[in-house]
C-alpha cells in the first residue's frame, strides 16, 4: 500500500495551490461580498487544463483520474468553494453524464469546449417534487416531428445562468401518459444555452458559495433534436445514479479542503493572537481544538482518495464515496464551527475568511445528496 502522491499528483497538487493562493486568495472575499461569478479564474482554471481534468486528450481533456481531480478540487476548496463547486458541478454534473453516455457526435460537439472551460456545462435533476426522491421527476418531454418537446421546471442549478453556460443535461419523464411510478421512463436530454422555451430564472439569495451561480430553470414547450438524448432512452434514473456516486468524491474532497483551509486560518491566527501575555496557540484549550481538527481532516482525506482510487481501478466506490461525502461535509461544519471560535469576535466579522468557511459549510450536508440520503445508501450497500 502506497501513501506517496505520485510525482505527477504531486505536480498538479502544487499547481493549484500555487494558482488558488495567488489568484483566488485575494479576490476571494470581494466575490462572495458582491455575490459576481468568477469569469477570470474560470479563465484561468481552463487555460491550466483543470476545467476537465479526468476526461481524455482526445477530446480537450487533462487526461487525469479520479484522484487527481479530488486533489484539485480539495485545493480549491481551501481558499473558495464558489469557485470549487463551480468547477464540480461543470466536471463531475455537466460534462460526465456526456461523455459517459453520449453519443460520439455529442462528445465531438460539447467535450472539447467543455474541458477548455469555454463553456461550462450544468446537470439538470432536482425539481420541487423531486430533491432526495429524485426519482420523482415531474418534467416531460414527448417526441413530435423528430424533436423532443420539454415542459417542466428545475431548481438549484449550478452554471446554468452565466455568460459562458453552455448545455445542461436534463432528467425528464419520456413515457408516454401518466403510468405509475414504476413504469415512468426518464431519460437524459441535452438543452443547449439559448434554446428557445429554455429561461433561466434568477439567482437564489443564498447563505454560502455566494459567487457561483445558482437558480431555477424553466422549460416551455422547449424544443431539441431526437438526437439530443443522451444515452439509452429509458436509462436516465441508471444513469444519474451512477453520475452522483462519482460527484460525491468531488464534494467529499471540498468537505475536506474547507475543513483543511479552517484548520490553515485557525492555526495561523492562534500563532498571531496574543492573550495573557502570550500566543493563544499555546493555550491547552486550543491546542486540542487544533489537534482534533487536524486528526479529522487527515482521516477524512483518506476515505476520500479511497473512494477516487476504487473508481480509478473500476471497482465498487458506491458505498465509499458516500462514507466519504457524509464525513466531509460534517467535519467541514465542525471544523469551519471550531475556526470561528479560535477567532473569537473577530470570526464573525466578513473580511476573515472563515466566517466565509462557516457559511459555505452547511450546504456540504445538503447538496450531492443530503446526510439522510448518505445514510441510508451506506445502509443498503451493508445490506441492511
Amino acid at each position: 500500500m502506497e501513501f506517496d502522491l505520485a510525482d505527477h499528483h504531486r505536480l498538479l497538487r502544487d499547481t493549484v495551490r500555487e494558482f488558488a493562493h495567488q489568484e483566488i486568495g485575494p479576490v476571494a472575499e470581494e466575490l462572495d461580498r458582491t455575490k459576481a461569478f468568477p469569469y477570470e479564474i474560470v479563465r484561468g482554471l481552463g487555460e491550466l487544463g483543470l476545467m476537465g481534468i479526468p476526461f481524455p486528450e482526445e477530446y480537450g481533456g487533462g487526461g487525469g483520474d479520479s484522484i487527481a481531480y479530488a486533489l484539485a478540487v480539495e485545493e480549491l476548496a481551501r481558499v473558495d468553494s464558489s469557485v470549487a463547486i463551480t468547477v464540480c458541478a461543470h466536471t463531475t454534473l455537466g460534462t460526465e453524464p456526456i461523455y459517459l453516455f453520449g453519443s460520439e457526435e455529442q462528445k465531438r460537439e460539447w467535450l472539447p469546449r467543455l474541458c477548455s472551460g469555454e463553456r461550462l456545462g450544468a446537470f439538470g435533476l432536482t425539481e420541487p417534487e423531486a430533491g432526495s426522491d429524485a426519482g420523482n421527476t415531474q418534467t416531460r418531454a414527448a417526441l413530435d416531428a423528430g424533436e423532443w418537446v420539454i415542459n417542466g421546471s428545475k431548481q438549484f442549478i449550478t452554471n446554468a445562468g452565466t455568460d459562458i453556460s453552455g448545455v445542461v443535461v436534463i432528467t425528464a419523464v419520456t413515457s408516454a401518459g401518466a403510468g405509475t411510478r414504476g413504469e415512468r421512463e426518464i431519460s437524459n436530454l441535452l438543452v443547449p444555452h439559448g434554446t428557445p422555451g429554455y429561461e433561466q430564472g434568477e439567482p437564489y439569495r443564498k447563505m454560502g458559495w455566494n459567487a457561483s451561480d445558482t437558480r431555477p430553470l424553466s422549460f416551455s414547450d422547449c424544443r431539441v433534436p431526437a438526437e439530443n438524448l443522451v444515452g439509452q432512452r429509458g436509462a436516465g434514473l441508471r444513469q444519474f445514479l451512477h453520475v452522483l456516486d462519482i460527484g460525491r468524491i468531488g464534494v467529499a474532497a471540498m468537505g475536506v479542503g474547507l475543513a483543511q483551509g479552517a484548520l490553515d486560518q485557525a492555526l495561523a491566527y492562534a500563532k498571531e493572537r496574543r492573550a495573557f501575555g502570550r500566543p493563544i496557540s499555546q493555550f491547552q484549550t486550543i491546542q486540542s481544538k487544533l489537534a482534533a481538527m487536524s486528526v479529522e481532516v487527515e482521516a477524512t482525506r483518506l476515505l476520500v482518495y479511497k473512494a477516487a482510487w476504487l473508481k480509478d481501478r473500476e471497482r465498487n466506490f458506491t458505498l465509499t464515496a458516500a462514507q466519504a461525502k457524509l464525513k466531509s461535509g460534517r467535519l467541514a461544519v465542525r471544523a469551519a464551527d471550531e475556526a470561528v471560535q479560535i477567532h473569537g469576535g473577530y470570526g464573525y466579522i466578513e473580511e476573515y475568511p472563515v466566517c466565509r468557511f462557516y457559511r459555505d459549510a452547511k450546504v456540504l450536508t445538503i447538496g450531492e445528496g443530503t446526510d439522510e440520503v448518505q445514510e441510508m445508501v451506506i445502509a443498503r450497500a451493508l445490506g441492511a
